[in-house]
């Protein structure tokens, strides 16, 4: 208890003695990058130090000596010249030392640039239940301090302005999330504020309804397999999210497929509102990768298309084995010349055929199914000629 009382009465006179070690003047400077500046570092009387004695240091690297100057017995100064942005954004630590190197004094510089007009503001809302907007920095992008984004909004007939609180940001990228009191049918206007100690900058004002930029998850249950035996189809099958199956939306997908060794995808844009899709033109005893997205479509009150979902995680399934049908069907060991013609111009069509068979319509593959078969028995039209010729 008497140690506690005896510290209780220290405290106060070693905080006093630290106070007065010495100065450095101006204190937390606040600089464009380019500037120079001139710091003083004061030593107390009571350290019996002589300035000649001091050091300065930035960021822990000793300063050259050629920028100190002696102004008194106890005041040192220091010039820095073209400063270069501070390497992190809670600033540059600019030292007073004495010779056994104890640190008698120290000051914080913020050295940047003031924040420039934040671009490419956009915003989604996941299933009209909220709202994220996300957008850049703008022009040279680093201000080297802090600077505080602020995004702001507001509905369009309103004068109240309200301010985003869920913030992230990911490399050059900031988003603001905005989870309740989310108003359909009633535009808003949404912009970004940017300020740091330097200056100030804001974002254009977009406006947007909710319903004209809602997202959804993508389509699950994805799965794909085979037609019977058909060598070069499959069929893709998902199911439809709950949130699409609302009065206020109808949906709109897409599909991707490529070759197990292949990195370009094909994509299918007209599947409409179905929940399948049978792929047609494709290789045999080939693996595929398929993937499917959705855009939610607004039917009240919105008048653009809705935005696209991610893609769905990979599904995969392969052709059954098989050699192309044309290939098949040159077997004849002795073709005429009417052969070799028809097997001319059916190569021309199925060259035509595979080339429009990418889509999900009936019409495109009942066509496709047709010339398959006539393809099928032209084939076995030849060989049984070609087996009585040889008998």
């Amino acid at each position: 208890m008497i140690t506690f009382v005896l510290l209780l009465l220290l405290v106060p006179d070693v905080l006093l003695s630290m106070r007065h070690v010495a100065v450095i003047s101006p204190q937390d400077s606040v600089l464009h990058i380019g500037s120079s500046l001139t710091a003083t570092c004061t030593l107390s009387p009571e350290l019996g130090l002589h300035s000649r004695s001091l050091l300065w240091t930035l960021n822990g690297a000793r300063l050259s000596s050629s920028t100190y100057r002696i102004l008194a017995s106890n005041v040192l100064s220091v010039t820095l010249h073209s400063l270069n942005g501070s390497r992190q954004q809670s600033g540059d630590n600019l030292m007073c030392l004495s010779a056994d190197g104890r640190v008698l004094a120290g000051s914080c510089l913020y050295v940047g640039v003031p924040p420039e007009k934040p671009v490419n503001l956009t915003c989604w809302s996941h299933n009209t239940k909220d709202l994220t907007c996300k957008w850049n920095q703008g022009g040279r992008a680093e201000t080297h301090i802090q600077t505080k984004y602020t995004l702001k909004y507001k509905l369009r007939w309103h004068e109240r302005e309200n301010e985003c609180d869920h913030y992230s940001s990911e490399k050059q990228d900031h988003f603001c999330y905005i989870s309740e009191n989310i108003a359909l049918f009633t535009p808003y206007q949404i912009w970004v504020e940017a300020t740091n100690q330097l200056g100030s900058a804001t974002s254009d004002i977009i406006s947007l309804d909710i319903l004209d930029v809602v997202t959804t998850d993508p389509p699950a249950n994805v799965h794909v397999s085979r037609v019977g035996d058909l060598e070069d189809q499959l069929t893709v099958r998902w199911t439809s999210l709950p949130e699409l199956r609302d009065i206020m939306f109808q949906a709109k997908y897409q599909i991707r497929y490529r070759l197990e060794d292949s990195s370009d995808w094909k994509v299918v844009d007209d599947v409409g509102n179905l929940t399948s899709c049978r792929l047609a033109g494709l290789k045999p005893g080939t693996v595929y990768f398929v993937q499917v997205r959705c855009n939610p479509v607004g039917i009240f009150g919105s008048r653009k298309p809705g935005i696209w979902s991610d893609w769905s995680h990979p599904a995969a399934a392969s052709t059954p084995s098989g050699g192309d049908l044309l290939q098949r069907g040159s077997c004849d060991l002795k073709p005429s010349q009417q052969n070799s013609t028809l097997r001319r111009e059916l190569k021309q069509f199925f060259r035509w055929l595979r080339k429009h068979a990418y889509s999900c319509s009936g019409m495109s593959i009942k066509l496709y199914d047709q010339w398959r078969v006539l393809l099928q028995k032209s084939h076995k039209s030849r060989i049984r000629i070609s087996q009585n010729n040889n008998s």
